[in-house]
């Protein structure tokens, strides 16, 4: 087993000369039989190894002695380890989702963070063959595609590598008796009220017995899928795609390819956002229906993920929406309107419009008029043209209906005189009589709620 992982950890170039691996261990046979083969091997490759631990706080005391027990080992062992304690069941509580999942969020939190500060420039993953099939087989019954069908990589974002993933979980449990290594189990995988506990307690034993070489099976379709999910990849182009902070737009001209290339950019771009856990075949064909259907119609997938029809595209975004509530007074200087926008108004004699920049005239602005952000039963009377709802101002110029809140106008009561970036009303214009005028202009600020 040695001989191959080494081989396979240099052809696929996972550690570099000099490079610090931190291992994630959690006290059991995989992770621990992981650490000590990288930390007994790494001279030949050529690296630092540290242990990283993490607490979940979902045992008790046994998941602290579990970390300890991990901790003791290392300091006996002469590897440097960080124990890191994680509350998952109150992030569990906090974002509304399962255990599991808060788990594994916290854990890959605390690894980020490490990659991040530079403690780590790798985290190595113990995950092996078994692992691999479970995982095929949960995508598979969750309803995924070729993709999902893949199952786990060896390398991920060039930062997390799984030296283990070809090797047998039975190899596994030879080399620690081998080496004597001491590990804990956890008493929760025994569980099999978790997906992943209930297909490794419950059905691959069952499927071993009747099929032997199942999970070798598992994972050989998983390289099939990925070869063809690859090959259908490298017909996808994806240029017309708009990509910005917390959104991507999809052309609607996408959505005539054939459907495995229209499901495969569908998936890139909500990749692009990284929310594409727990999205399954019957997503992508709610994106796909939505892109035939009425404009301004919209849809809500896992992760606060909402997809919307906005005109010539379909719009994927996060949905961390909130409110600009308060009113401001329309002051000659610069306004920061709700972290959102800065609006900036001069006072001067040229009544030429600058570039990008609106024009009014000074004296027909009211002193109660306010910046807010729309409301019910505003109306605007459109430069050189009839009064009309602001609603349907809005939709004439093909404003997303998510943009709408976060617009600056200028408002007395109910009637608009200037929607910022965009146009003034007719009644407050430019004229022969005119003596003082106001510039307008606006500067987006970096607020990641919006765009």
């Amino acid at each position: 087993m040695e001989n191959e992982v080494l081989n396979l950890i240099k052809q696929k170039k996972m550690i570099k000369p000099g490079e610090t691996i931190g291992v994630a261990v959690s006290g059991g046979v995989d992770s621990m039989s992981l650490l000590h083969f990288l930390n007994d091997h790494k001279e030949v490759l050529d690296c630092q190894v540290v242990a990283i631990t993490v607490d979940h706080m979902l045992r008790g005391a046994e998941s602290l002695d579990d970390a300890l027990f991990v901790k003791n080992w290392c300091r006996e062992n002469g590897i440097y380890c960080h124990k890191v304690s994680v509350d998952a069941g109150k992030l569990a509580e906090e974002k509304n989702i399962g255990i599991e999942q808060a788990a594994r969020e916290a854990r890959y939190g605390v690894f980020d963070s490490l990659l991040k500060d530079n403690v780590v420039d790798k985290i190595a993953l113990a995950h092996h063959l078994s692992d691999q099939a479970e995982t095929i087989l949960l995508h598979i019954l969750r309803g995924a595609g070729l993709n999902g069908a893949s199952g786990m990589e060896l390398i991920r974002d060039n930062v997390y590598i799984r030296p283990f993933l070809n090797v047998e979980k039975d190899d596994l449990v030879r080399y620690a008796s081998r080496n004597y290594i001491e590990y804990v189990e956890d008493s929760t995988n025994f569980e099999s009220k978790y997906n992943r506990n209930f297909l490794r307690n419950v059905i691959l034993p069952q499927l071993k017995q009747r099929w032997a070489g199942v999970e070798q099976n598992l994972v050989n379709f998983s390289v099939s899928c990925k070869e063809d999910n690859d090959f259908i990849l490298s017909h996808v182009n994806c240029g017309g795609v708009i990509q910005e902070d917390n959104l991507v737009k999809i052309p609607l001209l996408y959505f005539h390819y054939k459907p495995s290339v229209v499901n495969r950019i569908i998936f890139e771009c909500l990749e692009k956002l990284k929310v594409t856990k727990d999205i399954e075949r019957k997503h992508i064909e709610l994106i796909k229906d939505l892109a035939i259907g009425e404009n301004g119609k919209k849809i809500n997938l896992p992760n606060d993920i909402i997809v919307q029809k906005e005109y010539d595209y379909v719009t994927i975004f996060k949905n961390e929406k909130f409110v600009i509530v308060q009113q401001y007074p329309f002051n000659v200087g610069k306004t920061n309107f709700g972290g959102v926008v800065e609006i900036n108004v001069k006072r001067t004699k040229k009544l030429e419009r600058p570039e990008n920049a609106l024009i009014m005239d000074a004296n027909l602005i009211p002193k109660d008029a306010v910046w807010r952000t729309r409301q019910n039963k505003d109306s605007f009377t459109k430069f050189g043209s009839g009064t009309k709802p602001l609603k349907s101002y809005f939709i004439d110029k093909k404003i997303p209906n998510r943009l709408r809140d976060y617009i600056p106008v200028l408002a007395v009561g109910n009637e608009i005189l200037c929607v910022l970036g965009y146009e003034i009303s007719d009644k407050v214009k430019i004229t022969e009589e005119t003596k003082m005028a106001y510039i307008l202009t606006k500067k987006d600020l970096e607020n990641k709620n919006i765009k």
